[in-house]
């Protein structure tokens, strides 16, 4: 089986959002509560050791954000041929190839996008009621990059308002969204704070290059309902930042 066919099949299992590192570690069944709940990731399997040990965990809130050179996002993101799938932990629409993010010299491969709720990053404190992490591979690396946007309640979304209306509501369910626009859930605009951060699920591998998009998205809030109807707190919560900087666009 081709690299990308294999990683595509694992990220269909659901069992992790992105790669196949993350799949093998999440043998264990995780939640986000309980006795499987985010403290206690580390102690399900030997895997997850970065969940309490690491330095450069995910999230964080923003705050104190220093103002950088930092380069430009560029998305060539293609519309449709996607599959929507409830993974247990998440709803997660998974893309074929051919969607790309650009920033500077770097180009990262859109592999699937989820979302969380509320939202798992806060902006000086202030926490969203969700929150959409489009989870790309570095395709010269095995660096992720996650682009982050916030939701808030307000006007229709489109592009939302079609997957909300087709959320599949059992866990392994899936559904094709073949008239998907990711385009339709991005920002006016591509300002960002960027920082080095980890998988916010199970292993929590420190290996993410975060790019949080400074102007939130405004969808429906009967849309927001339809989520957490399924998924009403799927957010780790705030890992200390240590001594890592968030970078902002001048």
């Amino acid at each position: 089986m081709h690299r990308r066919h294999l990683l595509q099949a694992f990220i269909a299992l659901g069992a992790c959002p992105i790669c196949a590192q993350a799949a093998q570690a999440a043998t264990a069944h995780w939640s986000y509560e309980g006795h499987e709940g985010p403290e206690h990731w580390a102690d399900l399997d030997p895997n997850n050791f970065a969940c309490s040990t690491g330095t450069q965990q995910s999230p964080i809130d923003i705050a104190s954000a220093v103002k950088a050179d930092i380069p430009n996002i560029t998305i060539g993101w293609r519309k449709g041929g996607g599959t929507m799938v409830n993974n247990g932990h998440t709803i997660q629409i998974n893309m074929p190839e051919g969607s790309t993010l650009t920033r500077g010299e770097r180009t990262y491969e859109l592999l699937q996008f989820h979302f969380h709720a509320p939202s798992e990053h806060r902006v000086n404190g202030q926490q969203f009621p969700m929150e959409a992490h489009f989870v790309h591979k570095d395709t010269s690396s095995d660096a992720l990059g996650v682009l982050g946007v916030f939701f808030t309640p307000g006007r229709a979304n489109e592009s939302f308002a079609g997957l909300a209306a087709a959320f599949p509501a059992e866990a392994g369910e899936e559904v094709a969204v073949d008239d998907m626009d990711p385009n339709g859930i991005l920002p006016a605009s591509l300002a960002y704070w960027t920082y080095e951060g980890s998988l916010t699920t199970p292993p929590c591998t420190e290996n993410v290059d975060w790019m949080l998009a400074t102007e939130p998205v405004q969808v429906d809030e009967a849309d927001i309902e339809r989520y957490t109807a399924l998924y009403s707190m799927n957010a780790r919560p705030i890992r200390p930042r240590n001594r890592r900087f968030i970078l902002s666009l001048d």
